[in-house]
């Protein structure tokens, strides 16, 4: 039978608007958008080398790498924080029993396969990520066996259930090895090396001094990836933080411990906690100086306001790449009884399904976020009839004020619109009109394109 085209175009016009139009992974190309977060030189620290190659860990990637190498000329003090997921990835097993044995002294790289997490791949999964670690030691020239074992933090992201193609993996270490370097090009090949669903490499470089240093400049380097299953604690989240600056082992893990605590455990993109998430912190001391040893010196306290700070527009960058995402949401709860409390509702309203639909929609229905905020468990701050909500625009006009201890305003419908029309928006939230702790959490809206990815993902 003949097909009428009028009736057939017809028919076909609902479906030419259902096309997918979204960079998924493997296009390598970079939103427009986006490509203002893609930084074009960078100041990396001494004694530092990284490179990437391709190993076609996923069958469908056939061009672009896929394994990520970061070195340290020298062995270095390390530390990490893991998920907390019970489904805990193999190379987070192996990688916080290996921090553990060697008590975070003598690291020599981070390793790194997208495409595959390796993770709920039993017995075979820990040995594939073991075999890793030791191949990778294998090209460090000259370092005796201290009976520790591995010097290397294992890393993996991607399909979770499915096992590495190991020989595949472990033939291209060599490669990875051969090809360090450290200028800004290594830095962001491999940055983008690490990445599944993420439409852009995200990397960070910074130089900063110690007090009993102040004619000394170190640096800070950092790579992270992240798209989706992005929420406490942490997310599908990988991140590499390098710095040249001497650290011994046990600060260096206080000092990442509290970093995460408001970077990378405050932001969230789906509510999904991850099995594979760590995050490293590298610490050679390359550029010289006192080594930072005392957690109430001078110096830790310094280096624990540059890490948190750097850690925290990292951990930004995530957001901003969240999967469909099209706004960067900062929500602020002030004036609670305690910390925790704030967090917890910040979180709350982070994740909430309706808060960030009407987002996307540039809804203001207020009424999600106080739901939101009332259904926080654990928290005994919030008392209704002294909570306030608003939204504060980013060109520094004054906030719109949608509730008021407890009462609804009489909100300007078009001014809220005109709000919500940027990417970038702040939720305040007061619990209380008495002074009080501050919690600020990042997180982004639900679009149909988040949909679309993660129906396609394993495809």
């Amino acid at each position: 039978m003949a097909l009428n085209p009028q009736k057939t175009s017809r028919f076909l016009a609902p479906f030419a608007q259902q096309i997918r139009r979204y960079s998924a992974p493997g296009e390598g190309t970079i939103p427009p958008s986006k490509k203002k977060y893609v930084p074009t030189s960078g100041n990396y620290p001494l004694g530092f080398l990284v490179s990437s190659t391709h190993v076609g860990v996923k069958a469908s990637n056939t061009r672009f790498d896929d394994l990520a190498l970061v070195a340290s000329e020298t062995p270095c003090s390390g530390a990490a924080v893991f998920t907390k997921n019970k489904f805990q990835a193999a190379p987070v097993t192996v990688t916080r029993d290996m921090l553990k044995r060697r008590g975070g002294k003598g690291i020599r790289a981070v390793v790194v396969n997208s495409g595959c997490a390796n993770a709920v791949t039993g017995r075979g999964g820990i040995e594939d990520a073991v075999k890793m670690g030791e191949e990778t030691d294998k090209w460090f020239d000259g370092e005796k066996d201290d009976g520790l074992g591995s010097r290397s933090v294992v890393m993996s992201t991607g399909v979770i259930g499915q096992r590495l193609p190991i020989q595949k993996i472990l033939s291209k270490i060599p490669t990875a090895h051969s090809t360090l370097g450290s200028d800004h090009d290594h830095w962001l090949a491999t940055a983008r090396a690490i990445c599944t669903t993420d439409t852009f490499p995200k990397l960070l470089s910074r130089s900063f001094t110690l007090p009993s240093s102040p004619n000394t400049t170190y640096r800070i380097a950092g790579m992270t990836k992240g798209a989706g299953m992005i929420h406490p604690n942490m997310a599908t989240l990988l991140g590499i933080i390098c710095t040249d600056a001497p650290i011994s082992p046990d600060p260096l893990q206080s000092l990442l411990t509290a970093a995460i605590d408001k970077s990378f455990n405050s932001i969230s993109i789906d509510g999904d906690t991850s099995t594979n998430d760590t995050v490293a912190f590298l610490a050679n001391g390359a550029a010289g100086g006192k080594a930072i040893s005392d957690t109430s010196s001078p110096d830790y306290a310094a280096m624990q306001e540059t890490l948190t700070s750097f850690a925290t527009d990292l951990a930004k960058l995530v957001v901003r790449d969240g999967e469909g995402a099209t706004k960067f949401v900062t929500i602020r709860v002030t004036n609670a009884a305690s910390y925790t409390d704030a967090k917890r509702v910040a979180s709350t309203i982070a994740r909430s399904p309706l808060v960030k639909t009407a987002l996307y929609g540039k809804d203001a229905n207020w009424g999600r976020i106080l739901c939101a905020t009332g259904y926080a468990e654990g928290v005994d701050s919030v008392v209704p009839d002294q909570t306030s909500v608003s939204f504060v625009p980013t060109d520094g006009s004054p906030e719109l004020k949608l509730l008021v201890r407890g009462e609804p305003e009489a909100v300007d419908e078009a001014r809220a619109a005109q709000i919500l029309e940027a990417e970038d928006l702040e939720i305040l939230v007061r619990l209380s009109e008495k002074k009080g702790e501050e919690a600020v959490y990042w997180t982004c809206d639900f679009s149909h394109e988040y949909v679309t990815i993660n129906g396609d993902y394993r495809t």
